[in-house]
């Protein structure tokens, strides 16, 4: 859950059929913007002409359909600045409608998390299981709890979600990870660090991290991963280092450029709360764990550097 100093600014875009829905689009937009989120489109004018199928806003009448249509899609970029991006479908009875199935592509194609009305009946469209949310309820969730909801995966669906996934390839992705350290101030021994084991390296032991959000900086990434994943608070220390993925490791999508940037992160608190990403964890001093944990190659790479 965001902090007040993290929480973010959320905005977003409402697709739908002009045509046939334009009273809920706007409806949709009363309720976002009543709840505090930014609609950057559409604008809330009226319909003043209907041309090749389109519905027109008032201003867009005699303008080229294909630009209308670019820079209603050009909002999705708008909704990058930040973590609270997301686009909205309005689709009563399931119906998405021509031009808003072309926006849901580029949507998902581009990473924006996309929510719906109802599920979609006319397009074939992939929804995990955490897509469907009325308007009301979709803007309680993100005052209340300060974050968009998360995916939510069926497990007999999993194959369909990685193919889904694997569409949507960054040119690079930027992770930070943290060697987590404890100090016993009643101890003269080394320093404890922090292990988890999770089914993501294949239930060997790593670091702790994540990948870096739009205009974050990366410490604050950190702190943030830190906190979801193990429940600790603490601070960045010292850089130990920055490299790009190791070939053939197996964890990673092909094509896509990983860079990861490692701190040292120190905690007052051996006291962990594990969320559902990791499955176990250890605290051990650094050589006791290269010489006794299977640890994942990065995490090992890493670890080695800090000793």
């Amino acid at each position: 859950m965001a902090t007040a100093e993290t929480k973010p600014s959320f905005r977003c875009v409402i697709h739908g059929s002009f045509r046939k829905h334009f009273d809920v689009i706007k409806e949709a937009h009363r309720v976002f913007t009543a709840a505090g989120i930014e609609v950057l489109a559409p604008k809330m004018a009226d319909i003043t002409a209907y041309e090749g199928g389109f519905a027109l806003l008032e201003g867009e009448e005699g303008k080229d359909l294909r630009m209308v249509e670019l820079l209603y899609l050009h909002n999705l970029k708008r909704l990058g600045k930040g973590e609270g991006g997301f686009s909205y479908f309005v689709n009563p009875e399931g119906y998405i409608g021509k031009s808003a199935s072309y926006e849901l592509g580029v949507a998902q194609v581009t990473n924006v998390p996309c929510f719906f009305l109802e599920t979609p009946q006319d397009h074939p469209a992939y929804l995990h299981k955490n897509s469907v949310w009325t308007p009301e309820n979709l803007a309680a969730y993100v005052m209340e709890r300060g974050e968009l909801p998360e995916p939510k995966i069926k497990r007999d669906e999993r194959l369909i979600h990685k193919l889904w996934e694997e569409l949507m390839v960054p040119g690079s992705v930027v992770a930070a990870g943290g060697i987590i350290t404890y100090d016993n101030p009643k101890s003269r021994g080394p320093a404890e660090l922090l292990f988890v084991r999770t089914h993501k390296w294949g239930d060997r032991f790593s670091m702790v991290g994540g990948k870096v959000r739009r205009h974050e900086r990366l410490s604050d990434a950190l702190k943030r991963e830190v906190k979801e994943e193990t429940g600790l608070d603490g601070g960045v220390d010292a850089h130990i280092c920055t490299f790009d993925q190791i070939k053939n490791s197996g964890y990673y999508l092909g094509g896509v450029q990983h860079i990861f940037v490692d701190y040292v992160f120190k905690v007052g608190s051996k006291k962990v709360r594990l969320n559902d990403e990791a499955q176990d964890y250890v605290w051990m001093p650094a050589k006791q764990a290269l010489r006794d944990l299977d640890i994942e190659p990065n995490a090992r790479h890493t670890l080695q550097l800090y000793t």
